[in-house]
């Protein structure tokens, strides 16, 4: 008999059903497969639980900067302070990576790769049956194999990615109180960029069949969901993996045509799978969301080079400028690391400059981190920390620039919103600094976010996951301040403070 037939047939009170936490960390993608794991455990009857008090915590790791990987270890030995009794096991990037790194931290249980994140329902399960067992039938744990697992080292499992359609399951986010999830439609990359050690820790590229990602979103729309974001690692990739073949764009198309989705935005696209006929796409469908974040890198091409990226700095700039001629107000995000090892202060320079030309609105900058595994970590001609930081620090501050300008740019304006959430989502304690306003001058704001993804302020409580028109009045820090059109009112009443 096997341990969960054995489980079943014991029969146990469903007050002893294990307990679970997800500890998430990462990009969306690793945030997706925490609400896949989710899914399938509330579906096998176990119960969310806080941290410190959960049977079992799996932490779901990133390992894109040595800094992920301190912040996930910082947090497991947290949580084995905590909470001793918690089985915790550690999944993810990190897991992929450096599995005998992750063994080696106190209270580890199993440490699972991405690899084989489908067996951690089965793995969790086993774990379940053998500590029941061996709380409320001793004499009988005695007897199952399984009750190794609570006593014997740490188990790892990882290996080799099969090759096989993919499997998601869309995930909220708080700040925005389960109205925008994320879809997952494609994981992994074929692509071998030098600084990059996402390949190794998640393998080839491989997609969400359209039929799964249509009965997905249309099962989101039902729920009363208005926008949706796609994400993927590489979703520019999407469909090649599948057979018969699908394109990005043929998908984007074919879920304006078959599901009543409002709003659908991409999450990232590399500059080269921008084109002329996609840029017609968006611009003829305003459910499409005008906003293209398209990572950059670079701004010199002899970096771009030695990234071993697939385009030049000429290549990228008519890529933004195409976006731009057809979408005058979308919103252009780039990703940019400071340091590669070899980058020289001309380097730097020219990257400024070319961001400086182009329309971008926001970038996303990162200080270069040695990755094992990846070719960059054996470059000769380091760049000291104490430079990188001076580097990132003036990207940073032009990227600022950028967005201020941006911000700028829509006072004026009509923009059409989506209420992230409203005064009665949470307690007040926790609304108390969005509406701290309420006692200075007797005015109130709603968040909001707009289909060109600027933060917006609605004047007056607004139930969340509604669209209003707004007229934009001011730019307030890194929000614009919105007056909705005069034939609305606000729906919500405004919460009290002690």
């Amino acid at each position: 008999m096997t341990l969960p037939a054995v489980f079943s047939a014991l029969a146990l009170p469903r007050k002893f059903m294990p307990t679970f936490y997800i500890e998430q960390f990462g990009c969306r993608a690793t945030q997706a497969d925490g609400a896949a794991l989710e899914a399938q455990l509330l579906q096998r009857g176990y119960t969310p639980a806080a941290k410190s008090a959960a049977d079992i915590v799996v932490v779901n790791t990133c390992t894109v900067t040595a800094a992920a990987d301190a912040q996930a270890r910082d947090s497991i030995r947290k949580i084995n302070a905590q909470n001793q009794a918690a089985r915790v096991i550690v999944t993810g990037c990190y897991a992929q990576r450096a599995p005998e790194e992750v063994v080696q931290l106190p209270g580890v249980a199993w440490v699972v790769g991405n690899s084989h994140k489908p067996q951690l329902p089965r793995i969790i399960e086993n774990l379940s049956v053998a500590s029941a067992t061996e709380d409320f039938f001793p004499a009988l744990s005695l007897q199952l194999p399984f009750r190794a697992l609570q006593h014997s080292p740490a188990q790892i499992l990882t290996g080799e990615f099969e090759r096989k359609p993919l499997s998601s399951s869309p995930v909220f986010h708080a700040e925005g109180n389960h109205t925008r999830p994320t879809l997952k439609i494609q994981d992994g990359c074929d692509s071998r960029c030098a600084y990059c050690v996402i390949p190794q820790v998640r393998g080839k590229s491989r997609s969400l069949p359209p039929e799964s990602v249509l009965q997905q979103v249309n099962q989101l729309c039902d729920s009363g969901v208005k926008e949706i974001v796609l994400s993927g690692i590489n979703i520019g990739t999407y469909g090649r993996d599948l057979l018969p073949r699908i394109a990005f764009s043929a998908l984007l198309r074919r879920i304006l045509d078959e599901t009543p989705i409002e709003r659908l935005r991409v999450s990232s696209i590399e500059p080269m799978d921008v084109t002329t006929d996609l840029m017609e796409f968006f611009a003829a469908n305003d459910r499409m969301a005008p906003h293209f974040h398209m990572p950059l890198q670079s701004g010199a091409d002899r970096i771009l080079a030695a990234m071993h990226r697939w385009y030049r700095a000429e290549h990228y700039g008519r890529r933004a400028h195409l976006i731009r001629e057809h979408l005058p107000h979308a919103a252009i995000g780039a990703d940019v690391i400071a340091g590669f090892p070899g980058e020289t202060g001309e380097d730097h320079s020219t990257t400024l400059a070319f961001i400086e030309s182009l329309p971008l609105t926001y970038l996303h900058v990162f200080s270069f981190s040695k990755r094992p595994g990846t070719q960059a970590a054996t470059l000769a001609n380091e760049v000291p920390a104490g430079v990188i930081k001076n580097r990132a620090r003036e990207l940073r501050a032009l990227g600022e620039k950028k967005a201020t300008a941006f911000r700028n740019e829509q006072i004026g304006t009509q923009l059409r919103v989506l209420t992230l959430r409203s005064a009665n989502d949470e307690s007040p304690r926790e609304t108390a600094p969005l509406y701290q306003r309420i006692r200075e001058n007797g005015s109130a704001y709603t968040p909001a976010l707009s289909s060109n993804y600027l933060r917006i302020r609605l004047r007056g409580h607004w139930r969340a996951n509604r669209w209003i028109n707004v007229h934009v009045t001011a730019a307030e820090g890194n929000d614009l301040i919105g007056e909705p059109e005069e034939s609305l009112r606000p729906e919500v009443s405004v919460p009290t403070f002690a």
